[in-house]
């Protein structure tokens, strides 16, 4: 047992630990070229940021009216997807950082994405993550994605944890969502800066409302420290 006691950390990937949204976007600027729909926007990605990829995908197919199904849509964007997170993925500092000081301190650590656990694989292996994060829940392994709380749930349940005891660190507001609903305590460190207030946010213990830009490994375990001497802070 650590330090923290029954404490549990578990991470989202994407926009969390790691600035993979722009490999995200452009495996899905190419798929929807590849289906006839030639302008897919950054700003339209952003709303589907935090979502798994599977709903996503089911979302597209009725907003621009793609009759390809939604396996082979999926396949598509994933073999984009898995070539620029080859070699173009990159870890938040601050954030490896902090799963480093989790990891000396003996906390059971987990990933929950909505990233299929092919993209999962490739992204810890290539960054080197996967020496501290061997528990790994996808979306795809799960009934519902978040703002469902199954992932969040499905990785305590493999941690050996109640979850209660599991702190959730998520970027988007899907995830805080999911993050309440499982009944776990949430670090939010909103991707998407403008998406700050969204109410489901308002149920993180400690929201960083700038970001990556204001999260910092030795913040988080102070907060963390601080939670389980029963002096949680709200930033």
């Amino acid at each position: 047992m650590s330090a923290l006691g029954t404490l549990s950390v578990v991470f989202d990937l994407d926009g969390t630990l790691v600035d993979s949204e722009p490999n995200y976007y452009e495996a899905g600027r190419r798929t929807l070229v590849e289906y006839g729909v030639p302008d897919f926007s950054w700003a339209e990605h952003e709303r589907y940021v935090g979502i798994s990829t599977r709903e996503t995908i089911a979302d597209w197919r009725r907003r621009y009216g793609l009759s390809a199904s939604v396996d082979e849509l999926v396949a598509v964007k994933n073999g984009h997807y898995l070539e620029l997170a080859r070699t173009r993925t990159t870890v938040f500092p601050e954030m490896r950082a902090f799963v480093e000081r989790l990891a000396d301190e003996g906390v059971p650590m987990a990933v929950a994405s909505g990233s299929s656990a092919e993209a999962i694989a490739v992204i810890l292996a290539g960054t080197g993550l996967d020496a501290h994060l061997c528990t790994v829940v996808s979306a795809d392994e799960v009934a519902h994605g978040k703002p469902a709380p199954d992932v969040f749930l499905e990785a305590a349940r493999r941690l050996g944890s109640d979850p209660a005891d599991c702190v959730v660190v998520e970027d988007a507001a899907p995830g805080a969502a999911a993050a309440h609903a499982a009944g776990m305590r949430c670090i939010a460190v909103p991707y998407v800066a403008a998406q700050a207030g969204a109410p489901e946010f308002a149920t993180a213990g400690l929201l960083l409302r700038g970001g990556q830009s204001e999260f910092t490994a030795r913040a988080a375990w102070e907060w963390l420290t601080g939670t389980e001497a029963g002096t949680a802070r709200r930033s």
